[in-house]
């Protein structure tokens, strides 16, 4: 079902006790100002169980920034989906961009990360998105169509219907440059037609596309008004709870 989404992205930051303190945060303000659309906390594993024990998932739900692709085994230093799931966290990000450039995460490996993790019942928040030099040469659709139907388009409608994408316009995130709510809004709209393509004007409708790039308080109205972006995958302002709460806020 198709639903406006606001998630955060800790990424390496926050040690436990601090993770929980801004969890804390972000729960107690969300409790004061009932949100109008559905939040998420993606925190590093060691958090995981402790953040999910301490919110109401009711406001909050809590993502794994990734898993392995591999059940269980000699994976040293892995953390598989059933251990994910089994801390009641309710998301996982996979692909994220610093994910594919600095672990080299190929197509191939997502897909079998996506069925681990539909396998148990969580639900995917599915990276794509170009770098600099690919929309500069303006194979940014190319790009993104690519990366989804290699790692997502051997999925039934049905399974496919568990999945949440996030765009993140890779070149506009810490370069400086910025990716405009016209810009965002014509690359969602080619990629809920990449899906309708595939799975129907249904399922493409019902898939919820968030915005993964450099979205703030201050423009995160602007950007969420578009009929194609469902909300934000936020990085660095989900680290202030109230920076955070200005985001969702602009539902």
């Amino acid at each position: 079902m198709r639903q406006n989404i606001v998630a955060g992205n800790w990424k390496m930051n926050n040690t436990l006790e601090e993770g929980v303190t801004l969890a804390n945060e972000v729960n107690e303000i969300l409790k004061a100002n009932k949100p109008n659309c559905k939040v998420v906390l993606g925190t590093p594993f060691i958090h995981l169980a402790e953040v999910a024990k301490n919110v109401d998932c009711e406001l909050v739900g809590v993502a794994a920034q990734n898993c392995a692709d591999k059940v269980s085994g000699a994976y040293t230093g892995e953390t598989s989906a059933a251990m994910v799931k089994s801390t009641g966290a309710q998301y996982v990000i996979l692909g994220h961009s610093e994910r594919r450039a600095y672990y080299g995460e190929t197509n191939a490996i997502l897909k079998e990360k996506t069925d681990l993790v539909l396998a148990n019942e969580l639900t995917p928040i599915f990276c794509i998105g170009e770098v600099l030099e690919e929309r500069e040469a303006g194979k940014h659709f190319d790009v993104v169509k690519e990366q989804i139907e290699e790692a997502l388009f051997h999925l039934s409608a049905e399974d496919f219907g568990k999945v949440v994408l996030a765009y993140e316009p890779v070149w506009a995130i810490g370069t400086g440059k910025t990716a405009s709510p016209e810009q965002a809004q014509e690359i969602h709209a080619f990629i809920r037609q990449t899906l309708a393509n595939k799975y129907g004007a249904e399922v493409a409708n019902e898939t919820s596309i968030l915005y993964g790039g450099s979205c703030k308080p201050s423009n995160a109205k602007e950007l969420f008004a578009n009929p194609d972006v469902d909300g934000g995958l936020i990085g660095g302002a989900s680290l202030k709870a109230e920076d955070f709460h200005g985001i969702i806020a602009a539902f």
